[in-house]
């Protein structure tokens, strides 16, 4: 992965067999993730992500071709023995490269990772992107400038395993404050927010049958602000806010973005 920024050379991010090979490890492993490693838009987040951490002068690192899906959509399909045989797979790789931090982008891969895989002897500090976000810009490590964003009008759109099965509401709040900016919260939000659609394996599953489709209302709740910006924290809630945004035909005036893209360009990233 090879990146140009405005304030710095070009970088690569190194993988842990690399480091291995050279005698070094990383302090901290980035979970890339299914989606910010296939899906087009995720992988927009997935660069200034890694942006974000060359600027900080964080030593990190990724796994590459070896790192497998966490097994969560196979879990929530039914698929147990599946996701056992991920899992396993995956612990066994990050137990030989010694891993024991890992930062992701993807609630789904954070929820797995932090509260299944010790289920399966593997036990690591697994963080969200929002809150080593929030960490690194309270230490001094990023800045921000607080006028990039100034007079734009935003909703923040709180992604099922992060907040509900998490009980992480603030961190991604105060990521956003920190951009001189005032959050304007849908009638379901934190606790009582509305799921995207795409959980629990939804997202790779035809629609059952109904009256409207979820990202559809959800969409509806964002547009009803009237923000310039809907904020996600979610590779899947990206997907499904920026489907929902476009069937109302609102994407000329709302944009939806993750926090990482957000914090990047506060920082000519």
């Amino acid at each position: 992965m090879s990146e140009q920024n405005t304030n710095a050379a070009p970088f690569r991010v190194p993988t842990c067999a690399e480091l291995m090979a050279e005698g070094k490890s990383p302090d901290v492993l980035f979970w890339v993730g299914c989606a910010g490693s296939f899906d087009d838009r995720a992988k927009r987040v997935t660069k200034s992500f890694a942006k974000i951490l060359h600027h900080a002068g964080i030593n990190f690192a990724i796994l590459g071709t070896e790192e497998l899906c966490t097994g969560d959509p196979a879990k929530r399909a039914g698929n147990e023995f599946l996701f056992q045989m991920m899992a396993l797979q995956n612990i066994q790789i990050l137990n030989g490269y010694n891993i024991r931090k890992i930062v992701t982008a993807c609630p789904h891969g954070y929820n797995t990772l932090k509260n299944e895989y010790p289920d399966l002897g593997g036990f690591f500090e697994v963080i969200h992107h929002s809150q080593f976000l929030l960490q690194l810009i309270e230490s001094g490590k990023v800045k921000v400038k607080d006028d990039v964003f100034k007079e734009k009008k935003v909703t923040y759109h709180d992604p099922c395993y992060l907040g509900r099965a998490n009980n992480v509401y603030e961190a991604p709040r105060e990521l956003i404050e920190k951009l001189n900016i005032e959050i304007s919260e849908m009638k379901r939000s934190k606790e009582k927010a509305l799921c995207c659609g795409a959980g629990g394996a939804q997202m790779f599953k035809e629609a059952e049958p109904g009256t409207k489709e979820i990202n559809i209302e959800r969409a509806e709740e964002a547009i009803a602000l009237s923000p310039d910006i809907v904020v996600v924290a979610c590779p899947y809630c990206n997907t499904m806010l920026n489907d929902g945004v476009k069937i109302k035909e609102k994407q000329d005036k709302i944009t939806v973005m993750d926090l990482a893209e957000m914090i990047a360009k506060a920082n000519d990233l």
